[in-house]
């Protein structure tokens, strides 16, 4: 089976399970009025699950509020976040013209693909120091090591404290050395920024894995390319999927580093979408804004969901979960 058709499968049978609630649901509520008719669950015990779960609900709304906010914005007429009958428009004038401008009309395109550019440069050049660097990390020992990782949490660490004093001395140099508005000498910086956080992510992933694996496989006879092709990174996968969408994050959303580095023709979608808005005037074209967000945003949450399991599965075993 090809991975477009596992894909594909996952994805229908998110979609027939999500289509299935109301049935599952009556099926728990028998289930429920049962446990509580034999006495295996009091009607305290019911109560407490529902307050509970009518409040993770509300929770939810709430935070989904925004996103549909802006959703039904990209699809109203005029150009304000909210109709002269309320906050949102009527739904019968939706319509796609904002995503028509966005698609045809704007810089969408060529922002996306100096983002595309940036992003990719990100994570070829994250992912073949990550790996490496975690696996030699988890299980060599060498002169250095200790140094090594407390350098990578202390860069993990202290960036945001010189955030400003980094972006004049950054911008300085790069302009010096001809390197500014430069998708590629752009991606490489991400992905040094990258590096020092996920290598201790995937690495703290990899001291899971049982050395004992790699003992034995060693004892049959194989290679230590072998072991790391065969054993390590098939059981790093869900570490790996976590790293990979961190550094596309990395890629993808910085904005202050590439507005201050990149011309107008060199901009990514983050400085593009900021430009709706300081290009302007005194008018902000909020609908197409939204629908430009929008968009986005779709490749992150597609990302994230192909890999929602192998990141679920990768933060949990890294000691990040919840």
């Amino acid at each position: 089976m090809s991975r477009f058709t596992r894909y594909t499968t996952s994805i229908g049978r998110w979609i027939a399970r999500k289509l299935t609630w109301p049935r599952r649901a009556a099926d728990s509520a028998r289930v429920t009025v049962k446990q509580v008719r034999t006495g295996r669950r009091t009607v305290r015990d019911v109560a407490k699950t529902g307050v509970g779960t009518a409040g993770a609900a509300a929770l939810l709304l709430v935070l989904l509020f925004p996103v549909y906010w802006v959703l039904a914005a990209s699809l109203s007429q005029g150009s304000g976040l909210m109709s002269s009958q309320g906050i949102f428009a009527d739904p019968r004038s939706y319509n796609l013209e904002a995503y028509r401008w966005v698609l045809f009309e704007s810089s969408f395109t060529y922002a996306a693909v100096n983002s595309l550019i940036v992003v990719s440069i990100t994570v070829l050049v994250s992912m073949s120091v990550i790996i490496p660097g975690a696996y030699a990390l988890s299980r060599r020992e060498f002169l250095g090591r200790r140094g090594i990782l407390y350098g990578y949490v202390l860069f993990t660490q202290v960036g945001a404290g010189l955030s400003i004093a980094t972006l004049i001395a950054l911008y300085a140099l790069f302009v010096n050395l001809g390197l500014d508005n430069n998708l590629l000498v752009l991606g490489v910086f991400y992905a040094a920024g990258a590096i020092p956080f996920n290598t201790w992510l995937l690495k703290t992933f990899m001291d899971n894995i049982p050395v004992s694996y790699e003992e034995a496989a060693i004892v049959d006879g194989a290679s230590q390319w072998q072991v790391i092709r065969e054993i390590i990174l098939p059981l790093s996968k869900p570490g790996i999927a976590v790293v990979l969408v961190f550094t596309f994050l990395a890629g993808w959303n910085e904005f202050v580093i590439a507005q201050t580095l990149l011309q107008s023709h060199n901009y990514t979608l983050s400085v593009e979408l900021y430009s709706l808005i300081a290009g302007g005037g005194y008018e902000t074209p909020w609908t197409e804004f939204s629908a430009f967000a929008i968009l986005f945003a779709l490749p992150v949450a597609a990302i994230y969901f192909l890999a929602q399991s192998y990141v679920e599965d990768g933060l949990s075993f890294g000691g990040m979960s919840g």
